[in-house]
């Protein structure tokens, strides 16, 4: 299997040089050059099988060129015995063929470890093959940098910076970040937005120079190897459910794009899915581009659900890739008018096609905090506020009431113990592991929103290192 760059303009590369790689020197997002196929009845197969065993064979196309098979297989079983149940992603039913898919049980609580622990066993493997060391930064809206972390800390060949929007994220998402005390991990918080956190990584990336002197890796989403760990919970619902005899949907909160995207890749893997639902927040720009073609950049607000507080998806630009025939040209210079500009349209008869499979619900706050309030009073459950503008967007959307909706359930409801309390009057603890979370010692840099202060701030660190 080889990549390719969204833009068309970077050089093919095989997976262990994606992995490494990250963004694309073009600037575009690594895709592969086809899609690969699961086959007849592996979907039948899976509905019996382990977890571990359904990545190994979901994931192993994309990834045998660049790393034997019992190396790969050790790793995957080794990144998922990390998470307290084996089921890994369990479903749950909440009657109505509404399900919801449990993928907060990894070391951090958010769905980001189900592929950020096997990434940083792959960064390692990897790099220790080669005998290099990286440098990895990462933006984060809340959950991707803790889940960075855990998954990166007292590693010798990598270095972990993970820019965070000061005040941006719930208390229990930063000191998930900032009371780990390991050397090699370094927290700033940005004085700004998750779009100004996101900028200045591409703004690192941009500089060739600044990229190869310090051997820069990114862990974001826009790592490939993030986006083909989450195929296959796509995989696993689907087989569970129905074993690839019948449709089903799935209802996504995302914010950057990459989860839902996931899904895309499984559908074109073979998974039947019939819909695609994407929750957004206030922060709408996704929900806007669904219902009329128009991408525009709003000013970021801060809400309940703040891991969603994005104004620019990243990952989209990989659906467009596939929506505009793979023409990178095209993708390119409509990603480039979109940031010159601030807004892009695309034509009517592309998203005429993209709304076959999927549509976009705002849900605000108080939206929010009645789904909230709803689940717990008829179910005994607590949901996080992510997971109920899921649930809050399946609701609306739901085209086929006999196809099962699967809604993401993206953080354990303890990492936003204000919003659910709220909502319900319950507040959530956290649990044994992270029960003394709110009283250790954090560390951490604030910066402003300034690519020559984080350069020069990279610079003396790793020189200091």
């Amino acid at each position: 299997m080889k990549y390719v760059s969204t833009r068309g303009a970077a050089p093919v590369l095989a997976f262990g040089d994606v992995l490494l790689t990250g963004l694309a020197r073009d600037g575009g997002l690594y895709v592969p050059e086809s899609w690969p196929s699961l086959g007849p009845g592996a979907l039948e197969r899976f509905a019996e099988a382990e977890y571990p065993d359904t990545a190994l064979e979901v994931m192993w196309p994309y990834v045998e060129d660049s790393i034997e098979r019992d190396a790969f297989e050790a790793i995957v079983r080794d990144a998922y015995s990390t998470f307290d149940t084996p089921e890994v992603t369990p479903l749950y039913d909440l009657g109505d063929g509404l399900w919801l898919l449990e993928l907060f049980h990894g070391p951090t609580l958010a769905f980001k470890d189900v592929a950020l622990q096997l990434v940083g066993r792959l960064f390692d493997h990897e790099l220790r093959r080669r005998g290099e060391r990286v440098t990895i930064v990462g933006a984060t809206s809340g959950d991707t940098g803790s889940a960075a972390i855990e998954a990166c800390r007292d590693r010798e060949s990598i270095e972990i910076f993970i820019f965070h929007p000061a005040g941006r994220v719930s208390e229990v998402q930063r000191r998930q970040m900032t009371t780990v005390g390991s050397a090699n991990v370094h927290n700033v918080a940005i004085e700004g937005t998750f779009d100004d956190c996101q900028d200045l990584v591409k703004a690192l990336f941009a500089d060739q120079e600044l990229r190869d002197r310090l051997h820069l890796a990114a862990v974001n989403s826009i790592n490939w190897a993030r986006v083909m760990a989450q195929i296959v919970y796509y995989v696993v619902a689907a087989a569970k459910l129905e074993r690839g005899a019948a449709p089903v949907a799935f209802s996504v909160p995302t914010g950057n794009f990459g989860n839902v995207f996931a899904g895309y890749a499984a559908q074109r893997m073979g998974v039947p899915i019939s819909q695609f639902v994407v929750g957004s927040n206030r922060n709408d720009i996704l929900t806007r581009f669904l219902a009329s073609g128009t991408m525009t950049i709003h000013e970021v607000h801060p809400t309940l659900s703040p891991s969603m507080d994005i104004q620019v998806s990243s990952n989209l630009e990989r659906l467009l890739f596939e929506l505009y025939g793979r023409d990178g040209a095209q993708v390119a210079e409509l990603m480039l008018r979109f940031r010159a500009e601030g807004t892009v349209t695309i034509d009517p008869d592309r998203l005429a096609l993209l709304r076959e499979h999927w549509s976009g619900a705002r849900i605000d706050d108080d939206a929010t905090l009645r789904v909230i309030a709803d689940v717990h009073r008829e179910l005994g459950l607590l949901i996080d506020p992510h997971t109920a503008v899921g649930l809050g967007a399946a609701r609306v959307l739901r085209r086929d009431r006999s196809v099962p909706m699967v809604v993401h359930a993206t953080a354990h409801p303890a990492k936003f113990p204000d919003a659910v309390e709220q909502a319900t009057g319950v507040r959530p603890p956290l649990p044994g592991p992270l029960a003394d979370l709110l009283e250790r010692p954090e560390r951490y840099e604030i910066l402003p929103a300034e690519p020559t202060t984080v350069k020069r701030y990279l610079e003396q660190v790793l020189a200091a290192r």
